[in-house]
Order: structure tokens, then sequence, then C-alpha cells
């Protein structure tokens, strides 16, 4: 016997909808026996998750800043995804983007610079991340390598150069020798929209990316090449629509997108470079884009629903003591249900029995 996937004839609009609930569905009483394993009142453990955080102003703030960055990078990495194309290493662009933004404040800090400092910083983490993202897309393109592996692990050497700026030529010297960044000067940091909390410009900016993603996709022909190219690369070679090319500028738009974000975190939320700046924002960006169904108002959805995790986990942590590392075990699950349900859409399980030759017949 043997299991094999067949391709579906026509897929359900229907189902091809509901399927990130159901995945969502899966996930929580996945999550809810883990809860029981672990020694915990999974009811008690998921209300502190998903419900205490929305009744808290405060929080509600939280989850905004909180998914922003979730949003911008999701969006860029859409891009790719809908021209088949796979950029996994968001993570890298936004820390090199972080540090790229970060030079410009480290240099003009303390010099009395003008307003134009913020705009500057936002400005070099696009352009950093691009180029950044353009490696991978470069190597695809120009010797066919694969743009997952390169991305990838172009993600550790990111990694490696924001630690070793912060231990050593940019390490504050009035900082007790941590491995942090002087505090960014007020001009060179995002302004808030709302005093008492963290709620900053970031979030306004976020929006406006979402709404010229979905712009771009749904009423210009650039939009259009992008998804035929993904769908139907034969009729788009016909159409006349170059593939390299597109790599290329996917890329380069999610690359831009994850080094605003990086700049915009550090530039905010955080307020200097330090290691950790992020807590997996560009691997959890994949979940959301594809939670979200590549789709920008989808990804809305999902990345406030995906900052929730984050901000239900931190809480989790407090109250009941339930490791923080739980969180990224919430969303490996959630994107292997989305995975499997998606391939579901797609593909039947089917059962194939080997017909048993005659032991006798034609003698």
């Amino acid at each position: 016997m043997q299991l094999v996937l067949e391709k579906r004839a026509e897929r359900s609009t229907v189902i091809a909808l509901v399927s990130p609930l159901i995945a969502i569905g899966l996930t929580i009483v996945t999550m809810s026996i883990l809860f029981v394993i672990i020694g915990k009142n999974p009811i008690a453990a998921l209300n502190v998750y998903f419900i205490t955080p929305l009744t808290d102003a405060y929080s509600l703030q939280e989850l905004a800043v909180k998914a922003a960055p979730l949003v911008m990078i999701a969006i860029g990495l859409s891009l790719c995804y809908l021209a088949n194309v796979w950029n996994i290493g968001a993570e890298g662009q936004f820390l090199v983007g972080a540090v790229a933004g970060s030079w410009l404040a480290v240099k003009t800090h303390g010099t009395d610079a003008g307003a134009w400092v913020l705009p500057a910083m936002l400005l070099l983490g696009a352009i950093a991340g691009a180029l950044y993202a353009l490696i991978p897309a470069i190597c695809k393109v120009r010797f066919g390598a694969s743009e997952i592996l390169v991305s990838l692990m172009l993600v550790y050497v990111a990694d490696l150069l924001l630690d070793y700026l912060v231990r050593g030529p940019w390490r504050d010297p009035a900082g007790f020798n941590f491995p942090t960044t002087a505090e960014f000067d007020p001009v060179a940091t995002v302004p808030l929209l709302l005093e008492g909390g963290r709620l900053h410009l970031g979030t306004v900016i976020a929006l406006v990316i979402v709404v010229a993603a979905a712009v771009l996709l749904g009423r210009t022909i650039k939009g259009f090449e992008i998804r035929v190219v993904g769908a139907a690369p034969r009729a788009a070679r016909f159409g006349g629509f170059s593939s390299n090319q597109l790599v290329l500028l996917t890329f380069a738009i999610s690359g831009a997108l994850a080094g605003l974000a990086g700049i915009i975190e550090v530039a905010g939320p955080v307020g200097h470079l330090q290691p950790g700046i992020s807590p997996g924002y560009g691997f959890t960006a994949i979940i959301v884009a594809f939670l979200g169904r590549l789709n920008p108002v989808g990804i809305l959805i999902a990345g406030l629903f995906l900052a929730l995790t984050f901000i239900g986990g931190e809480q989790a942590q407090i109250a009941m003591k339930i490791p923080l590392d739980i969180t990224k075990v919430f969303q490996g699950i959630l994107l292997f249900y989305v995975l499997a349900c998606d391939s579901l859409i797609l593909y039947r399980i089917r059962l194939i029995v080997p017909q048993r030759k005659a032991a006798d017949g034609a003698a």
C-alpha cells in the first residue's frame, strides 16, 4: 500500500477562505493538550493568551506596536511568495536595516543634528534591507543558487554583524559595559502617537504599506505580472514577462520593507541598538503571510493575531509561569497546520493498493 498526494481538479473557494480559521482551531486544540501535559489549566492559559490582552488599553497599544513590524515584513514576503520565489531571510534583512539606520544615529549622537536625521535613518534602513535581499536574488538569477538557503544563511551573518558592532566599535562608553549603543537623540527616534504608551508613527506607516500593497496587487500591471508569473510561469513568458527581473524586484521590495521595519523597531520602541532587538519577527512574518492568504488585508488581520500571541505569551509567563518558548511552539504549530490545510485544499490523500499478479491463470 502507498499513500500519495493527488492534485484536485478544482479547489473549493469557501474552504480556501476558512482554511486559516481551521488551522487556528487545530492549533488551539493542540496547545490545550500541551498545557495539560505541562500541568497548566488550558482554559486559564488560553484566556491569558487571547482574552486578557484585549481588556487593557496599554496592551492594545502594545498589540499595534508588535503587529507593525510583522505586517510590514509579511507584506514584502507575500510579494515574493506570490511570484513563486522564497525569501526566508527577512530576519537578516530586518537586522541589517536596523544596523544601517542606527549608524547614522550613532554618528550624529550629541551633535544637535536637525529633523532630517530620522527620515535619513528610515531611508538607509530600507536601502540596506533591499541590498541585502538582492544577494540571494542575484545568486538565484545569475548562478541558479537556492534563494531559500542563501537568504536563510545570511540571517546568521547579519546577527553576528550586529553583535560585533554593539560589543565593539559602537558600544556606549557610559553603558556599564553592556552591549548597547547610547540612547538615540530625540531627532533620531520615531515620534509617539499617544502619551503614556509606546504607540508610535511606525504603526501608521504599516497601515500605509498595507494600502499601497493592496493597490499594487489589485490595480496595477506590475501586480498582475507578479500574480501571473507565480501562478502560470509559462503563460507569463508568452506574455513577455521576465521572471528574473521579477525575482530581483520582489526581493528588493521585500528586503526594503524588512529593513524599514528593523530601523523603526530600533528607533521606536527600543530606542537604541542592542542584540536581541527582534523576537523572531522575520520568521514569524512567514506565518503571518500565509495565514493572511498572501492578501494585504488578510496579512493585517493575521499580524494582529500573531502579535497577540507575543503579548499573551509574556503575560502567561508572568501570571502562570508558562515558559516564553511556548509562544514559539504555538507559532510553529500554527505554521504547520496552515501549510497542512493549504496542501489538502490543493491535493487529496489517496491510498493505492498495488494489484497482485495472478499466481496462476495464463498457464
